[in-house]
């Protein structure tokens, strides 16, 4: 198979083409390109420049350069990838290169190695999908660290902290063994509980009055808030004593939801240890009502046992612009239309519009289509306006919306793509060292890098491509993974 990039042929001053032009033959892969010394010379620092003067080295010599050579057809052989080499010749006719869609950036940026091309060669924005990449081996190597020290902790620590380092995977990681497995439900169940009790207990048939008349909650629901209270305090303990950065934990944002949602309950009880005096201060009464209300943060120490709720919250993090667009639309338009209806409706003896301040009411439900019929316009430039005021609040609201959902999706997706090449990972270092037997012995890789599937053995995708995510924690050279092509296809 036989295929080359279009020359553009020059004549001489005769006005005859140049008849004396070294032509190289390359075999790249079983991939055979007929090559010329003045295109490759453009660039005297790469591997390919390098064949143009072999014509004058022993056999030795030029075996340095390439894979084979036969002398009869002075033809050289290269085992490597001959899509990725599809690009690399680029550079000697357009200056730049510019990957394929499908190659792995990684490998890619191996075989540019190989043929001695610098990464200052690679077009900008294959630039920018290699530092994608390269990102998301960071985030990889990462989670493969967690996932290791949650398995087998740190040798080198001591009897406490090898106890702080258990208690914090018990309390923190779930996966990482079956008891915390159970305290994750445990405490789920316990958030579910407080929840429907906390609304329960407002229910007026499910409460008792007082002595002084008053309606509290039911006894039998104080206990089980109690209850539901003194688990979330020793399971909040517990994490803090584990920590290994206390600041950082107390700091914390779910952390300090957590710390919102049992704090309520030893404020009142400080209160009422008081006595009755104190209790009876209208101020006080307040305070202890709204610390009450504090209580529906619980709700929140979900997002801690929910992925789902944790990659929404991620994304909303990062749609922080579409947000404020959306925000400065629905302000732009409240203030428009909330000023046209109140000058429409003035002159009405009827008219609910008493002034521009209180029309924000109306401009806001009608922009968001809900709509409550408390205020509406009785004019007909009134109910124009309102018409007017509803489609722009439909199209205000929709413009930013599809971006948001973007990056939810983008980053969901990603986070799963990430989680299941760490385990993957975690996977292929326990069979390569329970394998160790077998080391000696041709070992074939499944690794896809676009152009398909290659055997460990070749060069294309050898052991050489492997990246050491992670050192040794025994000391040693390090840890080879294998880069996770298939995975960054799917996020690039």
């Amino acid at each position: 198979m036989m295929w080359g990039i279009p020359r553009t042929r020059y004549a001489d001053c005769n006005g005859s083409e140049e008849s004396e032009e070294t032509e190289i033959v390359v075999n790249i892969g079983g991939v055979k390109q007929v090559l010329y010394g003045d295109v490759l010379n453009r660039y005297p620092d790469t591997r390919l420049a390098e064949l143009v003067d072999c014509s004058n080295k022993s056999n030795e010599e030029i075996s340095s350069f390439c894979d084979d050579y036969d002398p009869d057809t002075g033809e050289f052989y290269f085992d490597r990838d001959p899509e990725a080499f599809k690009c690399i010749i680029e550079l000697y006719y357009y200056g730049e290169i510019h990957m394929k869609r499908g190659i792995c950036p990684i490998c890619f940026m191996k075989e540019m190695e190989f043929w001695k091309i610098g990464s200052d060669f690679l077009d900008e924005c294959c630039k920018c999908q290699l530092q994608e990449v390269e990102d998301e081996l960071a985030e990889i190597a990462e989670k493969v660290r967690t996932i290791l020290v949650d398995r087998e902790g740190d040798p080198s620590a001591g009897g406490w902290q090898r106890f702080q380092m258990c208690l914090w995977r018990m309390m923190e990681k779930p996966d990482s063994s079956l008891p915390a497995h159970i305290i994750a439900i445990v405490s789920f169940i316990f958030i579910l509980v407080s929840s429907v009790v906390m609304c329960v207990g407002t229910i007026p048939d499910l409460q008792v009055e007082d002595s002084e008349g008053h309606l509290t909650e039911h006894p039998t629901l104080e206990v089980i808030e109690t209850v539901c209270i003194g688990w979330f305090t020793i399971e909040y303990l517990l994490r803090l004593i584990s920590s290994p950065n206390k600041i950082k934990f107390v700091l914390a944002f779910m952390n300090i939801i957590d710390f919102m949602a049992i704090m309520p309950f030893f404020v009142v009880l400080i209160l009422i240890s008081f006595g009755a005096g104190v209790m009876e201060l209208a101020n006080v009464q307040q305070a202890v009502q709204a610390l009450r209300i504090m209580r529906i943060a619980r709700i929140f120490k979900l997002a801690r046992h929910s992925s789902g709720l944790q990659t929404l919250t991620s994304a909303l993090k990062s749609s922080f612009k579409e947000l404020g667009l959306l925000l400065m639309y629905m302000g732009v338009g409240v203030f428009l239309f909330s000023a046209l209806g109140y000058t429409m409706e003035q002159n009405h003896p009827e008219t609910l519009f008493t002034s521009i301040p209180q029309s924000f009411w109306w401009a806001v439900i009608t922009m968001t289509t809900v709509g409550y019929g408390d205020v509406y316009p009785k004019t007909t430039l009134g109910r124009c306006n309102a018409a007017i005021s509803f489609l722009c609040g439909v199209i205000a609201i929709a413009l930013p919306i599809h971006p948001i959902i973007n990056n939810f999706v983008l980053f969901y997706n990603k986070q799963q793509v990430l989680e299941t090449a760490a385990k993957h990972e975690i996977e292929l270092m326990a069979l390569r060292s329970g394998a160790a037997e077998l080391e000696d012995a041709p070992r074939v890789h499944k690794h896809v890098c676009g152009a398909g599937v290659w055997d460990n053995t070749m060069r294309s995708c050898h052991s050489d491509t492997y990246i050491p995510l992670l050192k040794d924690p025994r000391g040693g050279a390090g840890v080879q993974t294998p880069s996770l092509d298939t995975s960054f296809e799917s996020t690039a």
